[in-house]
């Protein structure tokens, strides 16, 4: 690049709220000493993948010796911190959605890894090796399974009686939020999009940074429908029993659509613990880890040459049965991205 790259104003500004420790412990939130000890590995994770981490990285350490440490928030607010951190790094790996991993590999935040992903379509990673998914997922919504009118439509959300009890993570900080704004765009234009925006503005609750947060307010009947993916609700709803079931609004003409939300992991640009790292990469993308997604994190497989057999992988089919994908062009989603969420913030008021 011949000038350094500026984090898009709408992502910069993310809402720096607290930052949660999960997995085999960290530092703590806001701090900024990487741990002294070589053997260890620290990530910055997208929430979502906290149960999955704790099994999984358990695992590795009995393995190796190398303790891992995660620090879990919002999708943009991964990059934003590890932006704030880029003169002296503390994360090793990055792990998040996109269109984040992509802006974290233009902030120049990201370096080439040596993992093996002959095994991973080449949709699933970057040609160049600054990043790979390690989890598949998809966008979806979710709805309480007590409410006595459930919506089912993109439409029947503009519905007058569901004024204050519809709430979708924010556009620009979180990945799901991002998502619903470029799925609407496909679906329905961008101008259609913003417009259908605006109207429902008088439904939202407001803002949110975080998309899981808005899980557990649907699941208490404080909210009727918000936007989540398919892993993390069907986990929380496993996991936690919450009384929210997952959908995929009907489009005008009867479809429904739905875009992938893969989890993607990247190294760091000069990351304390580089070889921990790498070997925590390959680890994440060998055979009997990439088969237990499923089965612990109701996630899909990133290796096309695994296909689980277990209960909650045909739960996971039927929940995709009738839903179509669309997968967007990341690298033209983060050309535009600055625009399109000035264009949301003026259209919605946020």
């Amino acid at each position: 690049m011949k000038k350094p790259f500026r984090i898009p104003s709408v992502i910069a500004a993310a809402t720096a709220g607290a930052i949660l420790l999960a997995g085999c412990g960290g530092t703590a939130p806001g701090s900024t000493a990487a741990p002294a000890d070589s053997k260890s590995v620290t990530i910055y994770s997208a929430d979502g993948l906290g149960d999955w981490y704790t099994k999984t990285f358990a695992g590795f350490t009995k393995d190796t010796g190398i303790k891992v440490n995660v620090v879990e928030a919002g999708s943009g607010e991964v990059v934003s911190r590890a932006e704030k951190e880029k003169s002296n790094p503390q994360a090793d790996l990055l792990i998040t959605l996109p269109p984040f991993i992509q802006l974290a590999e233009k902030s120049g935040l990201l370096q080439k890894n040596s993992a093996d992903t002959s095994a991973v379509p080449a949709a699933s990673k970057s040609a160049d090796g600054m990043y790979v998914s390690v989890v598949n997922n998809y966008l979806s919504m979710i709805r309480n399974t007590a409410a006595t009118d459930k919506p089912d439509t993109w439409a029947q959300l503009l519905d007058p009686k569901y004024q204050g009890k519809i709430q979708y993570s924010t556009p620009g900080q979180a990945g799901d939020g991002t998502a619903v704004l470029l799925l609407l765009q496909h679906v329905k234009g961008k101008d259609g999009a913003l417009s259908y925006l605006k109207d429902l503005q008088k439904n939202n609750v407001g803002p949110s940074a975080s998309t899981g947060k808005l899980g557990p307010k649907v699941s208490k009947g404080e909210l009727t429908v918000a936007n989540s993916d398919v892993q993390m609700a069907l986990s929380s709803i496993q996991a936690d029993k919450s009384a929210f079931e997952v959908f995929f609004p009907k489009n005008d003409d009867g479809s429904r659509v739905t875009l992938p939300l893969p989890y993607v992991m990247g190294l760091a640009a000069k990351a304390p613990h580089e070889a921990s790292a790498a070997k925590l990469m390959d680890y994440l993308l060998t055979k009997p880890v990439q088969e237990s997604i499923s089965s612990s994190a109701l996630g899909l497989p990133v290796r096309s040459d695994v296909t689980p057999t277990d209960a909650n992988y045909a739960a996971l089919q039927k929940t995709m049965a009738g839903v179509t994908v669309w997968t967007p062009n990341w690298t033209e989603v983060l050309a535009g991205l600055d625009a399109d969420v000035k264009a949301y913030n003026s259209a919605t008021g946020q």
